[in-house]
């Protein structure tokens, strides 16, 4: 599918039979907007952002828009899908030099084809009358989950102060702000609102550029990165679901998300140093289970006052804001809480007992992925069932990755024997 993305009016004649996608404004019958309440969110924070990193919010905004409109099922295999999309951008010499790395960075992410063509004619940042530059040394992505609130408590237990940046979803929106408010967080939440004609694809693997784009923003807009400095993002997530190995041969990477793989993240810091965007993507706990995360949390206290109202669940939205239960998420979370010991783990789960031997229970395709994983590393060993998970130029310790997913299959390993599966 054909995208043409860009400020409203905004035609690439060459192009036939594309959707046109306004980007920061609204969209006529027909089309697709996206971006239309960013771009006066941040203008009305008087944040003064890079060209650059401006330019790769737009593409950001882009890649969601289309990803939210071209559905899978319509795809020759069910999944995969080819998307071309002609983005208008300050810079197009540059981000054309760069549709390559682009290309290579979002089909690992989303494992769809994708085509960027760059043109001129996108819109600048905002201008600025009275630029705040925060003094914030860093900025940190606060999701309401429990990994980046737990990355959040650990930096501040540290005496460093992130500014805080959210991607605002339903259901998530107060526990961000409680999250930064009790940690004494400077925040801004902000959303890319895709809105499209027709039904949206629920899978929306690419969500996640835009989270990333968002807080590359807000670090360009610091003191310390108008003065010059290398600004810290960080992006906190336990390194079990940041690598996301397959757990069984049917469950392949078209349903495990890839948002902080440190191939994804590798590729975009390569794009970001060819830029002259002078920030860091960070992770520090890709070598720990969210378990260790919980149980080496620096603030035992804190969290135990936000864990249960922290979200996890893949499907939060689709059980009305509640976590299912039995998702691979919600499985590594319930996991990280027996892992722990401190705290009763008192989330309201959907699917609560998942000793009951039901599709909905513990026989849910879910469930049986993570118990056949158990099974395979007992009958064949660990690195059978690991494969190829670890075959990247961007992860240069797989020993230490090695044993953290080890740890947090063994954690996944003790909760199932909790309720008796296996």
């Amino acid at each position: 599918m054909k995208f043409v993305c860009g400020p409203a009016g905004f035609q690439v004649r060459s192009v036939e039979q594309a959707m046109p996608v306004v980007i920061y404004g609204q969209a006529e019958k027909g089309q697709v907007s996206v971006g239309g309440y960013t771009r006066h969110l941040l203008e009305k924070a008087h944040l003064e952002i890079s060209p650059q990193a401006w330019d790769f919010l737009s593409i950001a905004l882009s890649v969601v828009a289309a990803d939210f409109t071209d559905l899978r099922a319509r795809s020759a295999d069910g999944w995969t899908r080819t998307l071309e999309l002609h983005i208008a951008v300050q810079d197009p010499v540059f981000w054309n030099a760069q549709a390559r790395a682009l290309e290579a960075a979002l089909g690992f992410l989303t494992t769809d084809v994708w085509t960027f063509v760059f043109h001129p004619g996108g819109y600048r940042p905002p201008p600025q009358l009275q630029a705040l530059h925060p003094r914030e040394e860093s900025v940190a992505l606060l999701s309401g989950g429990m990994d980046s609130l737990i990355g959040a408590i650990d930096l501040v237990t540290q005496g460093v102060k992130p500014y805080a940046v959210s991607q605002v979803v339903r259901g998530d929106g107060k526990k961000q702000s409680d999250f930064a408010q009790s940690l004494g967080l400077s925040r801004i939440g902000l959303n890319h609102v895709a809105r499209s004609p027709g039904p949206q694809e629920p899978s929306q693997r690419a969500r996640s550029i835009v989270f990333l784009a968002f807080g590359l923003a807000v670090a360009t807009s610091l003191d310390r990165y108008h003065q010059g400095g290398r600004v810290p993002l960080y992006i906190c997530e336990n390194g079990f679901i940041a690598i996301n190995p397959p757990l069984t041969v049917t469950r392949l990477g078209s349903l495990s998300t890839r948002t902080a793989h440190p191939e994804y993240l590798g590729r975009l810091q390569q794009i970001f140093d060819a830029a002259g965007i002078n920030v860091q993507i960070q992770n520090p706990y890709a070598l720990k289970t969210k378990g260790e995360m919980m149980a080496g949390c620096l603030n035992q206290y804190l969290l135990k006052q936000h864990a249960v109202t922290s979200t996890s669940c893949g499907r939060f939205q689709r059980f009305g804001y509640k976590h299912c239960g039995r998702c691979v998420p919600c499985q590594v979370r319930r996991a990280s809480f027996i892992r722990w010991g401190e705290l009763r783990d008192s989330t309201p789960y959907v699917y609560g007992d998942l000793s009951i031997d039901n599709p909905q229970y513990g026989r849910f395709e879910d469930v049986r992925s993570v118990g056949m994983a158990v099974a395979s590393v007992t009958q064949d060993g660990f690195d059978q069932w690991l494969g190829h998970s670890l075959f990247s130029p961007f992860i240069t310790d797989r020993a230490g990755y090695r044993r953290m997913l080890g740890r947090g299959l063994d954690e996944l390993a003790k909760l199932h024997a909790f309720y008796g599966l296996g």
